[in-house]
């Protein structure tokens, strides 16, 4: 080993201050296929303090093995086209992390590391995750063949609707509105984030409301149909008094704010119901996630949003669904259907309940565009450049597709993407 990152005990205790770059810069360094791979644009290298690193020598450690546990910076790279920024290239060993922990693994890689004066500006740009820490993890409980089979649909998209307004609605004309959606032709149905336990709509109404309407348009269609129960909540007993609540009631979904309920309540919220109800999301143990819409109001553009739907399909963890949600109406049918193929859900929200006719005959129409485009791509048509003549011909024999296609003829989102993937010079 180089005098430059020895850290052996056998060394000495020498008390005072060393530069980090003497112990956790080692450019010599292979990684392990075993080691976690973080890439951090940076000003300067910010790699020691999330591993065995700190700002003075101290006498314990001695006690460590610090050359197993440490964290190494071994390779930084100046950002193309860009003044002062760096990508910085650390490797850090399996043995930091918790087996089957997100919130440890984010803990120990985007801690307080973000906090240090010395650096003007941290990204994590990319994490790479070794397959044995993957392995620790139960994953989807179901995946997206098993629930294909439960729901008994194939060959085609799953069709859904965030109901709107967002807030506001009693709950019974919220399960009013869910009823008039299943029983037009939709999947599913959903909660929106924030719809957990207002005044104007508590919980458990909502709950009733809803189950009910999952099961008196099931009886007259005779499809399968759900409605994501948002249990969201304020602790995770309550979340979980929720859960209860609906697996009592045998709805088939519920759903939790990951990013605000934290990844702690949803690995509890995901091994509860493996046991109660029949990348990172994907790890903690979700069957659905928002990834974009690519055509719709929210950000990301083709590339990058497909590149986060082929990391839903993981190592050998069951598939995740994509949802495509936010801003799409009946003219992005056959765009939606050509950029994300059968294993999506697209979620109609304003897309569904501004119908002129009313909540079913917008799901009506919804149905009828989606499974004319799905018939028309299998029978080779080019949906990119056919599209809008798919539904033209479609919308002839629907009068809930033609005034659908009517209402929303003009609506577009045309702005530049803001994040980009770089393109060669």
């Amino acid at each position: 080993m180089s005098p430059q990152t020895d850290t052996k005990a056998s060394v000495g205790f020498k008390s005072g201050v060393k530069e980090y770059k003497l112990t956790y810069y080692t450019p010599e360094y292979e990684v392990k296929y075993t080691d976690f791979l973080e890439a951090f644009r940076v000003t300067p290298q910010p790699a020691a303090k999330s591993s065995t690193g700190i700002w003075t020598i101290v006498w314990i450690d001695g006690l460590t093995s610090l050359d197993r546990y440490k964290g190494r910076c071994y390779r930084i790279e100046p950002v193309p086209r860009e003044e002062d920024q760096y990508i910085c290239y650390v490797a850090c060993p399996l043995d930091l992390f918790e087996e089957g922990s997100v919130t440890n693994m984010f803990t120990s890689i985007v801690g307080n590391v973000f906090g240090f004066k010395a650096l003007r500006a941290l990204r994590l740009e990319d994490l790479q995750i070794p397959t044995a820490y993957i392995k620790t993890f139960q994953g989807p409980p179901h995946g997206i063949q098993v629930e294909r089979d439960k729901l008994n649909k194939y060959g085609r998209p799953l069709l859904g609707c965030t109901i709107k307004p967002k807030l506001g609605l009693s709950a019974k004309n919220y399960g009013k509105v869910v009823y008039e959606c299943l029983r037009g032709g939709l999947d599913f149905t959903k909660d929106r984030e924030n719809v957990n336990s207002q005044p104007f709509m508590r919980w458990r109404d909502r709950f009733f409301f809803c189950a009910e309407a999952i099961y008196k348009s099931q009886a007259e269609i005779g499809e399968i149909k759900g409605h994501y129960l948002n249990a969201t909540a304020r602790t995770c007993e309550e979340m979980i008094k929720r859960v209860m609540c609906a697996r009592e009631l045998g709805v088939p979904i519920i759903m939790l704010d990951y990013l605000t309920g934290g990844f702690t309540a949803n690995t509890s919220l995901a091994h509860y119901c493996r046991d109660n109800v029949t990348k990172a999301l994907r790890m903690s143990g979700g069957d659905h996630i928002h990834a974009g819409t690519v055509v719709g109001k929210l950000e990301g553009e083709r590339d990058i949003t497909l590149g986060f739907v082929d990391l839903l399909h993981w190592v050998s963890m069951p598939g995740i669904l994509p949802v495509a949600s936010k801003g799409i109406h009946i003219w992005n049918m056959p765009a939606l259907t050509e950029i994300f193929g059968d294993d999506f859900v697209l979620q109609f929200g304003g897309g569904t309940l501004g119908h002129l006719w009313g909540n079913a005959p917008s799901a009506v129409a919804n149905r009828i565009a989606l499974e004319a485009c799905v018939k028309a791509r299998n029978e080779g048509c080019d949906l990119a450049h056919e599209g809008n003549e798919i539904i033209r011909e479609a919308s002839k024999w629907s009068p809930e597709l033609d005034t659908s296609c009517e209402v929303w003829k003009a609506i577009k989102f045309e702005f530049d993407a803001v994040d980009k993937l770089d393109k060669p010079a």
